[in-house]
């Protein structure tokens, strides 16, 4: 008998960390931070704040370019309720907030192929479009933190 509870409660347990897993504004949460660290790395590379190491540039950029297509289908409707940055624009002016998403993906793609150069000079206008994009999207739909 106890071994039947505890099978019951593991598998509560079990169900619930997936529920807690699925849940959208999470994911999308999950992927942006992965972004700002992974941004942050670089950024620190292009000041200048830490050496630049080629490789490693070079592998943050392809990572950004992967990570850039993700958060994006955990904006289903619903998700601008509750503890989201996420503002109602995303879904009342779709079309333009797709544009952006285009844009920011254009650039992180661009940013991944200059960086395989390992030309700091290329990279540098590389990585301030990518901020750009970043920035002209959250000006629109994102709330101020």
């Amino acid at each position: 008998m106890k071994l039947t509870r505890f099978v019951l409660a593991a598998a509560i347990a079990a169900a619930c960390g997936s529920a807690l897993a699925a849940d959208p504004i999470t994911q999308r949460q999950d992927v942006f931070k992965d972004y700002k660290k992974t941004f942050g790395t670089m950024g620190d590379m292009v000041k200048g704040k830490t050496p630049y190491d080629k490789a490693e540039f070079a592998k943050l950029a392809a990572h950004m370019e992967v990570i850039s297509k993700q958060p994006w289908q955990y904006f289903t409707p619903g998700t601008d309720k509750g503890k989201t940055g996420a503002k109602a624009e995303i879904w009342s002016k779709g079309a333009e907030w797709k544009q952006e998403i285009s844009k920011h993906e254009a650039a992180t793609a661009e940013l991944a192929k200059v960086a395989a150069t390992g030309d700091l000079a290329a990279i540098k206008p590389a990585f301030g479009k990518v901020g750009q994009t970043c920035k002209s999207c959250h000006d629109t739909f994102r709330k101020p933190d």
